[in-house]
């Protein structure tokens, strides 16, 4: 299979709604966390550049799985960082932070890019800058779901993905709040259960993440479409 164009890694975010976030202490836990995940029918993977050999796996992983499954980067803080990824395969590229020379390199590469931005003025300099999605972090850390919604409300365009704080038991609560999809990290990447050889909770944790969000998408939109009707408005 060839590889995924930039509009289609933009649709699978969309339409999956969930960014499993690969940090791990070794490279053996991190590929088993990617062979779990997998298993759970998510097609997205980010590998964190603080994983032992990130950028060894993430060409292993995208050639391994073609266009399958996409291969992204994260913890990625500057452009050259960002080449290197690229130049092993990652098909989406994540920050902490908010660097723009790495926006411009990913745009310049037709490569999906996820700046990290927080305050209202930094998620709109991004935006603004040309960033597919904005990573909102530590988004547990400043209110949760109740901060997404409140920047929603002014910023109704722009894509927003909460990472940091986001949870099998908050997910749905994110989405419902108007996020685009959510990055998980820990609550889902277990590396207790990793390092006790029980791969299968991962597998089960990503298959219920799946569903919270899909539901929590059917409920988001059957309450939009309540507002437009008692508007007036097409449903």
């Amino acid at each position: 299979m060839g590889i995924a164009s930039k509009a289609e890694v933009i649709r699978r975010i969309t339409d999956i709604g969930v960014i499993p976030v690969v940090r791990a202490e070794s490279a053996e836990l991190a590929r088993r966390a990617a062979s779990a995940i997998r298993a759970a029918g998510i097609s997205i993977l980010e590998i964190t550049m603080t994983v032992p050999g990130a950028l060894h796996i993430i060409r292993e992983l995208s050639i391994e799985a073609g266009s399958e499954v996409l291969i992204g980067a994260g913890t990625v803080l500057d452009a050259a960082r960002a080449r290197e990824c690229v130049d092993a395969g990652a098909r989406f590229i994540v920050s902490p932070a908010l660097n723009f020379e790495t926006i411009v390199y990913c745009k310049q590469q037709g490569i999906a890019v996820m700046p990290g931005a927080l305050t209202p003025t930094e998620v709109v300099n991004a935006w603004t800058a040309g960033a597919d999605f904005i990573k909102v972090f530590p988004a547990g850390s400043v209110g949760g779901p109740a901060y997404i919604r409140s920047l929603k409300a002014p910023l109704p365009e722009i894509k927003l993905v909460p990472t940091g704080g986001v949870t099998l038991a908050n997910a749905a609560a994110f989405i419902e709040a108007g996020a685009e999809a959510v990055g998980v990290g820990g609550d889902l990447v277990d590396l207790n259960a990793l390092r006790e050889k029980n791969d299968s909770l991962l597998t089960a944790r990503a298959r219920q993440l799946l569903e919270s969000v899909a539901l929590a998408r059917g409920k988001r939109n059957g309450a939009v479409g309540e507002k437009l009707s008692s508007s007036g408005g097409r449903a």
